[in-house]
């Protein structure tokens, strides 16, 4: 990871990479937003949509910072529901798009990993009825 100052002054982590996926991600928006225009007849999501970004970063710490800088670009709102078991997040809408940054705890990640823990012990078999099955 390399260090970068951005225009607004604040530094960010770059992770090899991520200027390639950065142009991709912007340019095919640009194409979708393009091709949608151009074609009208073909549906959108009503509702909209998100578009999250997991924090990524070396400590808790510096994921909340990440979290915290991108939510000043934005000039939206953090909002922190760690005590709770949650996560740490800001958003902004733009239309119908919003565009989210969530870092989520470590804590939280091994609560969900021991909570699914037991999910390949479960096997659904069909029963005589046709029914998706049940659990064995």
């Amino acid at each position: 990871m390399t260090a970068h100052t951005n225009p607004t002054g604040h530094m960010s982590l770059l992770v090899p990479g991520d200027l390639f996926a950065r142009h991709q991600t912007i340019a095919g928006l640009r194409a979708l937003a393009d091709f949608l225009e151009a074609n009208p007849a073909v549906p959108v999501n009503e509702y909209g949509r998100e578009y999250n970004v997991y924090a990524r970063a070396e400590d808790e710490a510096a994921a909340v910072a990440m979290v915290d800088q991108v939510a000043a670009l934005l000039g939206a709102e953090v909002i922190d529901k760690r005590a709770d078991g949650g996560h740490y997040s800001a958003e902004k809408t733009f239309g119908r798009i919003t565009y989210g940054i969530v870092h989520v705890p470590q804590r939280r990640q091994d609560e969900y990993e021991a909570y699914t823990s037991y999910r390949h012990n479960i096997r659904l078999d069909p029963d005589q009825n046709g029914d998706q099955g049940r659990a064995a």
